[in-house]
């Protein structure tokens, strides 16, 4: 007979019920499987995707969780160019800003208060469109063209193109770990950082085929080997590389070259991420990507049993309208968190 769920011989998971005795660097244990679901955490709520729908819960200041689903047509599957290797992963990663964003808005939109008609005000949409135009700006000037344009002051004293690529990798790496650092230590920001552990430990707790509740949720890593904060670490260090073959040509073609460099950055660093998510249970690949998850530890906290729940709702959402798995097997689609 099975012990009590809940019970000490239940109270983690194991091998036998869905869990790994490998662990991640928390010390928590880590899924077996590589599942295709991804999610983002959002305002007081996350959102979760699979291969033809997504959904956000989001709790509102009520304390009610608000759920919202859309169906998805991936891109990739309208073309099959869209799923050649490289290709594939600027694609998801343009998918996945368009559906994280308007995830986004949805959330903010559920935390607005009813105005005097009892009506609840929203964000417009020329709002939204500011907000990502900017930020898109700002990722790209602070991440690729403030590092180019530093190390090209001093261009003439490094003398050579392999210590030029070199000094502007190492800072760019620098100003990315440095901004990680920074937004970690915003008080408004911690909330947003533990429902990131909440989806992780949501994301974690499925792969596993474990009991989809908060008493087995919280059991698993905040930590996952999928995670943006390791693909956009990939992106700083890979970045290094690509760029090096350019060698030293005039100021304003080095900084276009680093714009349009992005989506080839991106795609390989996709690559990067889903073959590790695939094959973490290799010691040396859990090395490789060792310091990507120490970055989430900045990027991630420890949530509440509540917080597991609104995790919950939003991929149970999902999963009530597909299976993952047999239907990225059917249309040839990954996807990564």
């Amino acid at each position: 007979m099975s012990p009590p769920a809940g019970s000490p011989e239940t109270s983690r998971p194991t091998a036998a019920n869905g869990g790994d005795p490998l662990r991640m660097p928390d010390g928590c244990l880590v899924a077996k499987r590589d599942a295709p679901v991804g999610g983002q955490a959002v305002l007081e709520g996350v959102m979760m995707r699979g291969i033809s729908v997504w959904a956000v819960a989001v709790r509102n200041p009520e304390g009610q969780i608000e759920l919202e689903s859309e169906p998805l047509v991936p891109w990739a599957q309208r073309h099959r160019v869209w799923r050649l290797p490289v290709i594939r992963g600027v694609v998801a990663l343009g998918e996945s800003l368009k559906i994280g964003f308007k995830a986004l808005a949805i959330s903010a939109n559920a935390q607005m208060e009813e105005d005097e008609e009892g009506e609840k005000e929203e964000i417009g949409g020329w709002m939204w469109g500011v907000t990502i135009l900017f930020s898109m700006l700002l990722a790209i000037g602070l991440f690729f063209v403030v590092p180019v344009g530093l190390t090209s002051l001093i261009k003439d004293q490094l003398g050579n193109a392999f210590l030029f690529w070199l000094v502007e990798g190492v800072l760019r790496t620098g100003i990315f770990i440095g901004y990680i650092v920074l937004i970690s230590r915003m008080p408004d920001l911690r909330r947003v950082f533990e429902y990131h552990g909440a989806e992780h430990k949501t994301i974690s707790c499925y792969e596993a085929e474990d009991e989809l509740v908060p008493s087995r949720a919280k059991l698993y890593s905040r930590l996952h080997p999928r995670c943006g904060t390791s693909f956009l670490l990939i992106v700083m260090v890979l970045a290094i590389f690509v760029f090096a073959p350019i060698g030293l040509p005039a100021w304003y073609w080095l900084v276009l070259s680093r714009i349009l460099g992005i989506p080839l950055i991106a795609g390989l660093s996709y690559e990067v991420i889903k073959w590790a998510g695939k094959n973490r249970r290799k010691a040396w690949v859990r090395a490789v990507m060792w310091p990507g998850l120490m970055l989430q530890n900045l990027t991630t906290r420890e949530p509440d049993e509540e917080q597991l729940a609104v995790a919950i709702a939003s991929l149970e959402a999902v999963l009530e309208r597909e299976n993952p798995e047999a239907a990225a097997h059917q249309q040839q689609i990954e996807i990564v968190a």
